[in-house]
């Protein structure tokens, strides 16, 4: 396939953008600032004598480069993410509107408690609604988020070992299908992590957990639903087992987007789970927050829910600050400085208060039809990773390109160019070549068979073997073609560097 290279670089109404710097202009300026007053400097030697760099541009072209770049981006208001466990959904604007009420907005975590009473009522009321929705007795409001949650329920069960006496408790179990984060929080946790394989079916192999289990083992951590977007049918009888062992079972609860109205987390037998806020209850979460991840506990754990939290009494509320008194004798201790990301709270709790009992069951039913509408129109071409229905996300393995020439990477790369996200790639590490899909509750059937109809049609292209015209290449129509993904992450190139005169010299004369 020929490119098509234009004199500009610009590909149509798609504008080449180079970095802000490579667009200085000596003199230029957008604004004009008054002088700075005279002052002595305190800075002594550390004082600079030269610029500092900053690019000098015009006002329009200030407004051109910025707007450019907000082009380039993509995001869940200009289409489809089918990201794997990541819930990359809408979320409705009225939480945006809620979240930025003045009440709620301008409030400072030092200001008096008393000042502050309509804050802590909705973090009480959304800690209710989520014990409520989990059945668990308590949940510690302060992790800012999923891992942070994680964390703060391996560190009630270590708590709670000490407090038993069970201290020497070092070993954490975790399958291979759980979230990547579960070993790493055991590992900083002070535990000693020992993986559980998983059965044919993409669930735990629970003969070789019971296996593993004995009076070293502090608690066992199972994502459910798992990776391979597969509910853990066997979950009470691995509490069961767990709990006969003098062990706890730690739940993680980032796909709980499933789950909602549907399971009791304590109907399973759990002692802990974090909930991501930002996934289940409606946050823009995409370039690495904000997040909430409260962890819910059970009866067992509750006395040790980490400080700070909120007391309700007769006289209003109030903040148990300390450690080691009152209602808070037995907590681990402080987590984070305040309580948790407020924004997160405000819209989660906008959200279910919107959304009602009824509203939140439709839509955890919603995303788990679309994820498996995915599977069976999908499966005209793709090979499902395991039989039988899955839960909000599904998986796929490789074996469908087989002998074509063309990898699971290719078909993401093509893919961009039909317009969409790339799915998960390479994930869960237990299925080969694996293309991970999660549509959520929120895609309308219409953009799911777009959606279908592309990849449908990049899996004939692959098995016709159009693999060197369509897929080596891709993406061509992006604003970026094909990086060398690989050298990209051993030598990166973190920090521009204006080039030297004499260099750029030579450079126009070779060209």
């Amino acid at each position: 396939m020929t490119e098509i290279v234009t004199t500009s670089g610009h590909r149509a109404l798609q504008i080449e953008q180079p970095l802000i710097f490579e667009l200085d202009t000596s003199g230029s300026t957008a604004v004009d600032l008054p002088a700075a007053p005279k002052v002595r400097t305190r800075l002594g030697q550390l004082r600079s004598d030269k610029p500092i760099g900053l690019p000098g541009l015009s006002e329009p072209e200030v407004v051109r480069h910025y707007t450019r770049l907000s082009q380039k981006n993509y995001s869940i208001d200009t289409g489809f993410y089918p990201l794997g466990s990541c819930t990359m959904k809408h979320n409705p604007r009225l939480n945006e509107k809620m979240a930025r009420l003045p009440g709620f907005a301008d409030i400072h975590p030092y200001q008096p408690q008393s000042t502050a009473q309509g804050a802590y009522e909705l973090i009480d009321t959304l800690a209710h609604w989520l014990k409520t929705l989990t059945g668990m007795p308590a949940v510690a409001m302060s992790p800012a988020a999923g891992a942070h949650g994680e964390l703060c329920g391996l560190m009630c069960i270590r708590s709670a070992h000490e407090a038993n006496g069970q201290g020497a408790r070092k070993l954490v179990l975790v399958p291979e299908s759980a979230h990547g984060t579960n070993p790493a929080t055991a590992a900083l946790c002070g535990y000693r992590v020992e993986a559980i394989p998983a059965n044919a079916g993409g669930r735990v192999d629970i003969a070789a957990l019971k296996a593993k289990l004995g009076p070293d083992v502090a608690a066992v951590m199972i994502t459910n639903p798992n990776t391979c977007g597969l509910f853990e049918t066997e979950c009470i009888e691995i509490a069961q087992a767990v709990h006969a062992a003098g062990a706890y079972f730690y739940m993680d609860g980032a796909n709980f987007n499933a789950l909602v109205g549907r399971v009791r987390i304590a109907d399973l037998g759990v002692d802990a789970m974090h909930i991501n806020l930002h996934k289940t209850f409606s946050t823009p979460h995409g370039g690495g927050g904000p997040g909430a991840g409260p962890t819910v506990l059970s009866a067992a754990l509750a006395a040790f829910v980490p400080v700070p939290f909120v007391v309700k009494g007769v006289d209003g509320f109030s903040v148990e600050e300390h450690a080691g008194v009152g209602a808070a004798k037995q907590s681990l201790g402080r987590m984070k400085g305040f309580q948790g990301q407020f924004g997160v709270f405000v819209r989660a709790l906008s959200y279910i208060l919107a959304m009602g009992v009824d509203g939140l069951k439709t839509a955890s039913g919603d995303a788990v039809l679309n994820a498996n509408y995915l599977r069976t129109e999908l499966s005209a071409e793709l090979h499902p990773a395991f039989d039988g229905i899955c839960m909000h996300e599904v998986v796929f393995d490789d074996s469908f390109l087989k002998n074509t020439g063309v990898s699971t990477l290719d078909i993401a790369k093509a893919l961009i160019d039909e317009g969409f996200h790339p799915m998960t790639m390479y994930f869960p590490l237990v299925v080969h070549g694996a293309l991970l899909m999660e549509p959520t509750e929120t895609e309308s059937k219409a953009t799911l068979d777009q959606f279908i109809a592309s990849l449908l049609a990049l899996a004939r292209k692959a098995k016709q073997g159009d693999q060197a015209e369509w897929f080596k290449g891709a993406p061509r129509l992006a604003p970026r073609r094909r990086l060398d993904e690989t050298q990209a992450a051993r030598k990166p190139v973190l920090r521009w560097r204006k080039p030297e005169v004499g260099a750029v010299v030579a450079k126009q004369a070779a060209e």
